[in-house]
């Protein structure tokens, strides 16, 4: 890793404008040819959407998702350790994600939080974030953090930020081994992207904005411009607010659906609701990249997990 990173190039054209509303992604690293992500097993930091909508029952049981009440048991688990949830390698990427336990934040942000700027203890935030980094064997002063406000824009990087400033970007992206992606999030979606072949990683913050703005046709962009081919492309998509939870305005609805008709939804009860996820998942596959799972989890449902329609004042997963 540089000791000094050349300054980051940015793509596309996007909002700057930070918004509390929205959800937010969860973090890709880049290791071998690996990108890691946060969002599944100790408390991580991410943003989220609107205002907060009513609580809604959980669906039946799904394989792969926590319903509400179901706390994560403390079992051993491949692909787990203490404080990460989930920890996938595939060809020599590497996708990691966090939820909100094993770290040592106080409540409401307990435990896990790696958000710097919802209120919580810097210190805590701090020891949070060495924790999960040196739980994935990384250093922690060599993660990639981004200061994200709902926009497309994408930053090509070769390393840790100079001198602590993190620009507004809501995607990253590097060719650069060893160097860890991350993405917050409490209910946006997380996308974690990589091409083992051509050892280049992605991460991408997508809420509703940005999913209409087109960050993720972007952060694929920034990746090809590194050599990266769609068609190798792994992604992992972490956990986000589902479309039976995410209410919104029969407008908001309408707005969105026509930039993305693959998030058109409804929730449990009939009402108007975007599904992010399904819109993240379709804008993929029209771009050539092999669709990849759905959420392994609800943020509103689950209560492993930060969400801030269901919480507001809360942390943030990575």
């Amino acid at each position: 890793m540089p000791s000094e990173p050349d300054r980051p190039s940015f793509g596309g054209l996007g909002s700057v404008t930070p918004r509390e509303d929205e959800p937010s992604p969860a973090v890709p690293l880049a290791d071998s040819p690996s990108a890691y992500g946060a969002g599944s097993s100790s408390p991580r930091s991410g943003e989220t959407g609107p205002s907060p909508a009513p609580q809604v029952p959980p669906s039946p049981s799904l394989p792969g998702r926590f319903g509400r009440g179901a706390r994560r048991a403390r079992l051993p688990q491949v692909g787990t350790t203490s404080v990460i949830a989930q920890h996938d390698i595939v060809s020599g990427a590497h996708f990691a994600t966090t939820d909100r336990w094993g770290g040592v934040s106080a409540a409401p942000y307990d435990e896990l939080n790696l958000g710097g700027a919802v209120g919580d203890d810097p210190g805590a935030v701090r020891a949070n974030r060495e924790l999960a980094a040196r739980a994935l064997g990384l250093d922690p002063a060599a993660v990639v953090w981004m200061n994200q406000v709902h926009g497309r824009d994408a930053a090509v990087v070769t390393g840790p930020w100079r001198d602590g400033h993190v620009p507004c970007v809501d995607a990253v992206v590097t060719a650069r081994r060893g160097l860890a992606l991350a993405v917050l999030t409490a209910d946006c979606v997380p996308v974690l992207l990589a091409d083992p072949v051509a050892g280049v990683a992605g991460a991408a913050h997508a809420g509703r904005p940005g999913l209409v703005a087109g960050v993720v046709p972007a952060v694929v962009e920034a990746m090809g411009s590194l050599g990266a081919d769609p068609a190798r492309t792994v992604v992992r998509i972490g956990p986000s607010v589902c479309g039976g939870c995410y209410e919104v305005p029969e407008r908001m609805r309408e707005e969105v659906a026509a930039a993305v008709p693959e998030a058109y939804a409804i929730t449990r009860r009939g009402t108007p609701a975007v599904d992010v996820a399904a819109g993240v998942r379709a804008q993929l596959v029209r771009l050539g990249v092999p669709e990849p799972p759905e959420p392994p989890a609800c943020t509103m449902e689950s209560p492993d997990h930060y969400s801030y329609r269901r919480e507001r004042t809360t942390g943030r997963l990575a």
